[in-house]
């Protein structure tokens, strides 16, 4: 696997950095079969209170993608490649049953999953809770109030501003709001 490691915002990644991607990197590059042929983009970043770090890798029909923040960017690139790992395990348990992907079976390398554990993970994702609501039409301004007040990361409420539309209100993870509305 090809690994391009850059930084922003100010970080220069050293060498160190560099091999220690690269070599974490090598065992992601087990689940693929044309490994040769892989490429992997990981870009550092420095905030004053944190590193952030993107891994993208784009393979066959797919491109994974994950970033993760943490105090350094070791930290930071391990949680993106446990992502990165979640989501393999995810495209492989797709693939296996439903089919849906053309080409997606040839990307990943079948020897390179335990097939226990992904039972374990595909019942542990299963649906647990199911949960009615009632919309209430409300301005963003609103909802937003009424999702802090719930605790919640998200809120689905009726945006009164948009023709009663269905809407959900989320935060962000860089703190900030974001509505998604529905057609």
């Amino acid at each position: 696997m090809k690994v391009e490691v850059v930084g922003k915002n100010g970080f220069v990644p050293s060498q160190t950095n560099k091999e220690f991607a690269a070599d974490k990197l090598k065992k992601i590059e087990l689940y693929f079969q044309d490994q040769e042929e892989l490429e992997a983009r990981v870009v550092c970043k420095v905030y004053s209170e944190y590193h952030k770090v993107e891994v993208t890798i784009p393979a066959k029909n797919i491109i994974l993608r994950a970033e993760a923040t943490d105090q350094d960017v070791y930290s930071a690139l391990d949680k993106a490649l446990d992502k990165l790992v979640a989501q393999i395990k995810k495209y492989k348990t797709r693939v296996k049953t439903k089919d849906n992907k053309e080409g997606i079976k040839e990307v990943f390398n079948n020897e390179a999953f335990d097939a226990k554990a992904l039972e374990k993970e595909i019942i542990a994702s299963q649906l647990v809770r199911s949960k009615k609501v009632e919309l209430t039409p409300l301005t963003v301004d609103e909802a937003i109030e009424q999702m802090e007040l719930t605790g919640h990361d998200f809120y689905i409420f009726q945006n009164k501003d948009m023709n009663n539309t269905v809407c959900v209100i989320y935060t962000r993870e860089d703190g900030d709001y974001a509505v998604i509305e529905t057609k």
